[in-house]
């Protein structure tokens, strides 16, 4: 179930082995991006996540905020 998490609780689920997921467009992935996260656009989460995710894993997926 999702679930907002502050940086420290990120840290900690990295450490444990969780996936970080980027969903930015492919052009600000390249742009910008935290070092290891993976690139999965929005658009294609749904059809491209079985594919290219560990189902073992927890996942962390990451999106500006600007609140």
């Amino acid at each position: 179930m999702p679930k907002r998490i502050d940086r420290f609780e990120v840290q900690r689920l990295l450490q444990a082995g969780a996936q970080l997921v980027e969903v930015l467009p492919p052009e600000e992935y390249e742009e910008e991006h935290i070092p290891g996260a993976i690139s999965l656009p929005l658009r294609r989460i749904e059809t491209q996540a079985r594919d290219r995710l560990d189902p073992h894993r927890a996942v962390i997926v990451y999106c500006f905020d600007s609140a």
